[in-house]
């Protein structure tokens, strides 16, 4: 149903279980993205899916470090997760600025995927940093088209239209 791709997630720890579940999840359909935790075992996971052409989307990203270990183990996506580390004094949108420097500088293919975005500022100010694509609640997907001028200006002009007495139809 879906074109694009999509994260399915391994819930194992440990390498060996966490290759066998994402093998099993790769199955499903071509546009599984594998998602593995950003630990020694998901990066050597992430390697292993790597060899094999499968995607993977290395999640709890916290750190340009981090995120420099998922490029080199080959990572299709890095996940950042923006709200969270704001929740912790941090600044969330710096960190993807800094992993779209490194990854440039250092001509990782790896994709930054912002995560935890928790408002319509998140998403674009995510979108400013340069991530290449974004998970977003529905909540705040449906929040990016609303802006209280756009609603006013809207009902300015209805009223404007209804003074003319014309129809389009």
């Amino acid at each position: 149903l879906v074109e694009g791709p999509i994260s399915a997630e391994a819930v194992a720890t440990d390498f060996e279980t966490m290759v066998k579940e994402g093998d099993k999840l790769a199955a499903i359909a071509p546009n599984v993205v594998v998602k593995l935790p950003l630990t020694w075992d998901g990066l050597r996971a992430a390697r292993a899916f790597a060899d094999k052409g499968i995607k993977t989307n290395v999640t709890l990203c916290f750190s340009a470090a981090q995120a420099m270990l998922a490029a080199k183990a080959g990572a299709t996506f890095i996940s950042p997760f923006v709200g969270r580390l704001e929740d912790h004094g941090a600044d969330g949108i710096g960190l993807l600025e800094e992993i779209r420097v490194l990854y440039d500088v250092h001509g990782f293919d790896t994709q930054i995927l912002a995560a935890s975005l928790r408002n319509p500022a998140h998403v674009s100010a995510a979108a400013v940093a340069g991530a290449d694509a974004a998970t977003i609640p529905a909540d705040v997907f449906k929040a990016l088209v609303k802006h209280p001028l756009t609603d006013k200006g809207l009902d300015a002009f209805l009223a404007d239209w209804g003074k003319t007495g014309q129809s389009i139809l």
